[in-house]
């Protein structure tokens, strides 16, 4: 079936200072053979290691921008890709296409594309809520895990701030993406931030994913996201045997460190979080601290 998308023009991207990496593409993975997808590969790809960023709403994998130097420089391999709807990747046009078994599906085709092994998952958002449930039914390939302000859905009753959230959504025509996200990381974002992350919007028909991502919160336990969400649980409460590391942006309002305690206790072996008073929902922003403080925690061979 061919998807109708959008594509950003490249020329969108010309100025971006603080991210200097080459995109790559794919175009032929399983089941998306209409659509392009981009993602960062960055770092030696003989590395013991890769560390799978993903990012969620409205962001693209420029927020990884502080965190993709510090992985290569200790010698790692780092892929960040770009949901379809965010980024450089492929805008479909039409609601009906954004769903949780699409992206999920989307990032299974893309790890099996690369071959990925060795994986550390480094999520938040979107990122976790999606990234999260992928170990479960790929465990050969998780070995660590760095997650960030975010949650696994499990049905029960949202908390006002999300539908605060999902109410803010529907009432305006057009998400500011930049503003959001200058408001929310302050200083931690300069004006060429916000320009990068307005980059892949030239106007409000390339945001169809945008404006449906708050809308995919699940509102009741038949949702898709709880079915995956519930077996992730279970897996992560039980199964997982690897290394952990959370990091908690504390001025979160939806994803802060009510929500990340939570998940902390589903996390088997899960240690205790670090705690970025000054951050809020994005605390990739904070990431050069983050990731430094991950891979010293962890046992590199």
């Amino acid at each position: 079936m061919t998807i109708k998308a959008l594509r950003t023009p490249e020329e969108r991207f010309s100025v971006l200072p603080a991210f200097p990496y080459q995109p790559n593409y794919v175009d032929d993975l399983g089941g998306y053979e209409s659509l392009r997808m981009a993602y960062i590969d960055e770092g030696d790809k003989d590395s013991e290691y890769t560390f799978l960023c993903l990012h969620g709403e409205p962001t693209w994998s420029y927020l990884y921008r502080k965190m993709i130097p510090v992985f290569t420089a200790a010698g790692h391999r780092v892929v960040a890709p770009d949901l379809f709807g965010f980024g450089r990747s492929d805008k479909p046009i039409e609601d009906s296409v954004y769903n949780f078994e699409f992206h999920r599906n989307s990032l299974i085709q893309l790890i099996e594309h690369l071959d990925l092994k060795n994986i550390v998952l480094v999520c938040q958002d979107w990122g976790g809520c999606l990234g999260l449930t992928i170990p479960m039914d790929m465990q050969d390939r998780f070995k660590k895990l760095i997650v960030m302000n975010t949650t696994i859905s499990n049905g029960e009753p949202l908390a006002e701030a999300a539908l605060q959230w999902m109410a803010f959504n529907e009432t305006i025509s057009e998400l500011p993406v930049a503003g959001i996200i200058a408001c929310d990381a302050g200083a931690a974002v300069n004006v060429m931030d916000a320009i990068a992350y307005d980059a892949p919007f030239p106007d409000k028909n390339y945001k169809v994913g945008v404006k449906r991502f708050p809308q995919m919160i699940p509102t009741n336990a038949d949702d898709d996201a709880v079915k995956y969400g519930l077996r992730a649980i279970e897996f992560w409460s039980n199964e997982w045997s690897g290394e952990s590391f959370m990091a908690i942006g504390m001025k979160d309002a939806i994803l802060g460190e009510a929500a990340m305690m939570q998940l902390k206790a589903v996390i088997k072996g899960c240690p205790e979080p670090m705690k970025i008073e000054e951050a809020g929902h994005f605390v990739q922003e904070y990431g050069v601290e983050i990731a430094e403080q991950a891979l010293a925690s962890f046992t590199m061979s």
